[in-house]
């Protein structure tokens, strides 16, 4: 439990310093420092002290089981609303409408309960092999074809990134990796950290004279220098936090940091084309600084499954 404080009040004690630094650098005239840089860091950690603050109010709880119950509903509110963002973002048809009640109302909540259960034979096909092949026939079932590949892709997708790739965050309170229980609370609060810390290193790292962006069509903020600068840096940090996430060593946790870095940008490419494809900005206007859930969480999203199956295969 002590190292669970630790971790915890060290996030803590670094999101305070950086706030003061962000609030001091506004007051001051003469600092050099581009205006807009200061408040996109300003607004992405007003969003971090949210979410740091109610993912270590749920993994400090001592009982473990009453732990991992309130951390998976807790991704799962998350989740639904995030969903909620992503279909919202396409117009639908009448004859997709008890699809949807499905995929709301069964599918949904179902993934979170065999999680929170930590039954990972079932929670790992659930969605992509039975709600994938239920999906389209329940759509053809209602007789209308009209655009039915584009309307059967736009569900797929929205379950499998919203609900399937999301819940695989909770379920790393279910790896056996020490007798320690607090060992999965860490591991999880250790993946939140490394991701934010990924999408903030990338930003900063983009920042650099020479830029060399990637897609500029997709991100224009997406840039060679941001990607590996940050998963060079992110990969360091997550070495120096090994203690944290025992028996993990060292140059594992490097290697996962790394990966979570590069698939946090997948994700972030992928939403943001997405967004670009439909010809809005934001997912929606319910996480102040990043408009939606979803685009805060899109990193999380990519991140989480390969997350858990590296670590799972390395502690198995």
């Amino acid at each position: 439990m002590v190292t669970t404080l630790g971790l915890v009040g060290g996030v803590l004690v670094l999101l305070g310093a950086a706030t003061a630094i962000v609030q001091i650098l506004k007051r001051r005239t003469d600092t050099t420092i581009d205006p807009a840089i200061l408040e996109t860091f300003r607004l992405r950690i007003h969003a971090w002290w949210l979410l740091c603050a109610v993912l270590a109010a749920s993994i400090l709880i001592r009982h473990t089981l009453t732990r991992q119950w309130v951390t998976v509903v807790l991704f799962g509110l998350i989740s639904f609303w995030a969903l909620r963002e992503f279909i919202t973002l396409t117009p639908t048809r009448p004859g997709d409408h008890r699809t949807l009640f499905w995929v709301f109302f069964v599918w949904w909540p179902l993934q979170f309960v065999l999680v929170g259960m930590d039954r990972y034979e079932l929670f790992s096909i659930v969605i992509p092999v039975y709600a994938f092949l239920f999906i389209p026939a329940r759509i053809a079932m209602s007789g209308d074809s009209k655009r039915f590949l584009e309307r059967t892709a736009k569900i797929q997708a929205g379950l499998l990134i919203c609900v399937y790739c999301l819940s695989y965050a909770p379920a790393l309170l279910t790896l056996p990796l020490a007798k320690d229980p607090d060992e999965g609370a860490r591991l999880l609060f250790f993946f939140v950290l490394m991701v934010q810390l990924s999408d903030v290193l990338q930003y900063a790292w983009s920042q650099v004279p020479s830029k060399h962006v990637i897609v500029p069509t997709i991100h224009p903020t997406k840039t060679w220098e941001g990607l590996l600068g940050g998963a060079a840096s992110v990969a360091l940090i997550g070495a120096a936090l090994s203690w944290a996430v025992h028996p993990i060593p060292y140059w594992f946790a490097a290697i996962l940091s790394a990966v979570i870095a590069v698939m946090g940008f997948a994700g972030a490419l992928t939403m943001s084309a997405i967004k670009r494809d439909r010809g809005v900005k934001d997912y929606g206007t319910l996480v102040m600084g990043h408009a939606g859930v979803l685009d805060r969480i899109d990193s999380i999203c990519f991140a989480a499954p390969v997350f858990y199956h590296f670590t799972r295969y390395y502690v198995g």
